[in-house]
């Protein structure tokens, strides 16, 4: 019994800390930056001081929340590359991409605003373009992809995703799920048109507050 303590204490540790990230990316995206840490350790059923001792800084926090979102960008363009169907992976990536973005709510581009130094961001956007026109490239050499499509038309569907405001998370990801699908039509070399998810109630831009920079 002795012997398993430490590895205990360290699963114990990790589980903490993944609960610590979880919370921290639902309460940033909710409610902003500006949310205490007592209200984050409140969320993930710790004390504040545990908090502090994997995070010792709420910026430290921040950024690994920050990072733990990009990569998930960047694992949803690299699954849509090694899919051995190269159509059906640019699908997926789109689909996971306007999710991702949805369920990012803002939270990138406060981050980005807030801490503008504390990751490199031109490296993690030109790794993402990288990835994004090699996506590209491999459907088009199907011919399944419109020939006239280009990496911007990727930018543009993210910017137009961005715009989505909803009455609740799970409709401005419903939404998010439409958009893809209409996209993905739009996109293809001779669009089929399929059923579309359903539609959800959204709320106009101007009622909808954004998260603004601390």
């Amino acid at each position: 019994m002795t012997a398993r303590l430490p590895h205990k204490f360290r699963s114990d540790a990790r589980d903490n800390h993944d609960r610590i990230l979880d919370a921290a990316r639902a309460v940033f995206v909710a409610d902003g930056l500006d949310v205490p840490v007592r209200e984050i350790a409140r969320r993930a059923e710790v004390g504040p001081a545990t908090v502090y001792r994997h995070f010792p800084t709420k910026e430290m926090l921040l950024a690994e929340a920050f990072t733990e979102q990009m990569l998930a960008w960047r694992l949803a363009l690299h699954e849509g590359i090694a899919d051995p169907d190269p159509w059906h992976g640019f699908c997926l990536a789109v689909e996971k991409l306007c999710e991702l973005q949805a369920r990012d709510h803002g939270f990138t581009t406060a981050f980005k605003a807030t801490f503008p130094r504390a990751i490199n961001f031109a490296a993690i956007r030109t790794s993402s373009l990288t990835s994004a026109a090699e996506l590209i490239r491999r459907v088009k050499d199907t011919g399944r992809l419109r020939p006239d499509v280009v990496l911007d038309d990727l930018i543009l569907m993210i910017m137009a995703n961005d715009g989505i405001h909803a009455s609740t998370p799970s409709a401005r990801i419903a939404a998010s799920r439409r958009f893809a699908a209409l996209m993905i039509q739009a996109f293809q070399a001779s669009p089929v048109s399929s059923p579309l998810p359903p539609m959800p109630r959204l709320t106009p831009a101007a009622s909808v507050p954004r998260h603004k920079p601390t």
